[in-house]
């Protein structure tokens, strides 16, 4: 796994203990849902985005590298990834994924593929 995947750039904003619940999230070409949670873990940061009925209600896995840029006085994420590029990232089930490595490696294969550095 790409550890610098799952962590935050230095350039983005990020700041360790600042609560994200509930910022929006944008992609390139739009916007994509809301932070339902987050982790700030070493090694496993990552937004877990309600896309709402966007794409039909599914929760969306983005590993903290995607993060462009966090706009704390708009309440805003913005993720270097299409709209497409998310809906077509890989299936994820919030009650047996969020921790998982496996599935972690799968987003990573994915998203390495998209990555700006």
């Amino acid at each position: 796994m790409s550890d610098s995947l799952w962590g935050y750039r230095p350039s983005c904003g990020h700041t360790a203990g600042i609560d994200l619940t509930g910022y929006s999230v944008e992609a390139t070409d739009g916007s994509i849902g809301k932070v339902d949670k987050y982790s700030d873990e070493v090694g496993s940061a990552h937004l877990l985005v309600d896309t709402g009925v966007w794409i039909f209600g599914r929760d969306v896995l983005l590993p903290a590298g995607t993060v462009k840029h966090i706009d704390t006085e708009d309440r805003k994420v913005y993720v270097e990834l299409t709209k497409e590029q998310v809906k077509d990232s890989p299936e994820f089930d919030r009650h047996r994924q969020t921790e998982d490595p496996a599935y972690h490696e799968q987003l990573s294969a994915y998203y390495l593929a998209y990555r700006i550095m």
